[in-house]
């Protein structure tokens, strides 16, 4: 039932969805089914894995600690930012995990902390993938000439995001 709508594990017992070697599959299937799994098992590094690779925003149902798992969290940023929605705020907060996430998926930048957006080195890794990012910045990052450089150089309607002092130049 799990292989053809995750929607019947609703009606699964409590054994099944406790068994590991049955949730694992289905979270390979698919990642919503991590919704479905016991407690135990939302804990289970390699079922959270799974769930998180096929649908990003799974990880809202893993455990607090698999929730600041860098890898974890990594895996599921890169399959959907909005995963990020559900990270443990020291992630959020943590420079070098915002860099990874950044470079994985331009999006990440949205969820990082203001401090983190604010950050020349987070800011330039994603509008240097995406000019539009810069619209997320902090105004001190839009007043940046190289930041605004490089998100002009990739997406030229930027520019309207730039400080007035560099529009002027």
């Amino acid at each position: 039932a799990a292989q053809q709508d995750v929607s019947a594990l609703q009606h699964a017992n409590r054994e099944l969805l406790a068994d590991q070697d049955f949730m694992l599959a289905a979270a390979q299937q698919d990642g919503s089914s991590l919704a479905y799994a016991s407690s135990e098992l939302r804990a289970n590094r390699n079922i959270v894995l799974a769930a998180v690779e096929k649908l990003g925003v799974a990880l809202q149902h893993a455990s607090k600690k698999l929730r600041a798992d860098n890898e974890v969290v990594l895996v599921a940023a890169r399959q959907d930012a909005h995963a990020l929605e559900y990270a443990s705020y020291e992630l959020l907060t943590d420079r070098d995990f915002m860099l990874a996430a950044v470079q994985q998926n331009v999006g990440a930048l949205g969820y990082a902390s203001p401090e983190l957006r604010a950050d020349r080195d987070v800011v330039l890794t994603a509008v240097g993938r995406d000019g539009g990012l810069i619209q997320r910045a902090s105004p001190w990052v839009r007043a940046n000439r190289d930041i605004m450089l490089a998100a002009v150089e990739k997406l030229g309607s930027t520019l309207q995001y730039a400080s007035d002092e560099i529009r002027a130049d």
